[in-house]
């Protein structure tokens, strides 16, 4: 199942959504044999940002029937941080090594590129543009002009791939995509979650501590089956489909409908070697299908 992304090989089609799988603590908790099962192709880093964040006020998750609402708020080390205490970690994973970064202006995000270009660890760069931008007001990934300005900007800084993570929280998805691939994007990733809120059956007040949440989880499959397939008829270039992926078959659901790999992210809450179980359980699928020569370029 040996996929190409980018440039960068990997063993198999399947990789984490950022912030779902905690590798560092993983390997405290499992020691080498995490090394040597490691459950994905590649790793996606936790967003990191320019300064430290301690995250949003508990309390931060609230399980649905058929997911999860998480308020977690991107806390992280920042990027001084990171690159002293966390990169050395992640760089000893067998697997290449994808940072996500996240600012509140093209200024912190082109400043967040040009650290990481200059790391020989890094395979590649997700971009998180579902914050707003404090220049303009706009929520980055939402508006096809502010994502071109900030590929504009960031681009000349690396010859690593550039991975835009795109909002589905915005009206025109695919317009977003078009032009995140007119501006250089390498490849794009989607869907992130979903906006949503959960109420205190006692109260009546809303139960999370930032009020709203994203909402993951088998139920914003079928949302993300539908923008994979409608943002793959407008690029060319890669897509990392994401949403509701609990087995092989809901991976292989977004690899039909135009991805190219596929990241696992709630059910390795539930599951943390999910990604090893749906990507046998893919390689199966694809055994019997002749779809998987679309994967090697075939």
């Amino acid at each position: 199942m040996t996929v190409d992304f980018c440039g960068i090989e990997l063993e198999h089609p399947i990789v984490n959504a950022s912030g779902t799988f905690d590798a560092i603590a993983a390997r405290r908790a499992f020691g080498e044999e995490l090394t040597e099962r490691f459950p994905f192709a590649a790793y996606v880093t936790k967003t990191v940002t320019i300064a430290p964040r301690q995250g949003n006020p508990p309390p931060r998750l609230w399980e649905l029937g058929a997911g999860l609402i998480n308020s977690i708020g991107l806390p992280n080390k920042g990027l001084h941080g990171f690159l002293a205490q966390d990169l050395p970690e992640l760089a000893a994973l067998p697997v290449p090594l994808i940072v996500n970064v996240m600012g509140f202006s093209r200024h912190e995000l082109a400043e967040l590129v040009g650290a990481f270009a200059r790391r020989d660890e890094v395979a590649a760069l997700e971009l998180n543009v579902s914050c707003p931008n404090v220049e303009t007001g706009l929520v980055m990934g939402a508006d096809p002009w502010e994502v071109a300005q900030l590929l504009e900007r960031v681009r000349p800084l690396t010859d690593k791939p550039l991975i835009v993570k795109l909002t589905p929280n915005a009206s025109d998805v695919p317009g977003v995509a078009r032009a995140a691939q007119d501006a250089g994007a390498s490849a794009l990733s989607l869907i992130n979650t979903l906006r949503g809120m959960a109420l205190d059956p006692e109260t009546g007040k809303p139960w999370l501590g930032a009020r709203t949440g994203g909402v993951s989880g088998p139920a914003v499959k079928a949302v993300a089956l539908a923008q994979v397939h409608a943002v793959a008829q407008e690029v060319e270039i890669p897509i990392v489909g994401m949403g509701g992926v609990q087995r092989g078959h809901d991976a292989l659901d977004l690899l039909r409908s135009g991805a190219r790999i596929v990241a696992v992210g709630t059910e390795s809450f539930r599951d943390p070697a999910a990604g090893l179980r749906i990507a046998a359980e893919l390689s199966e699928l694809l055994a019997k299908s002749r779809f998987a020569e679309t994967l090697s370029g075939d």
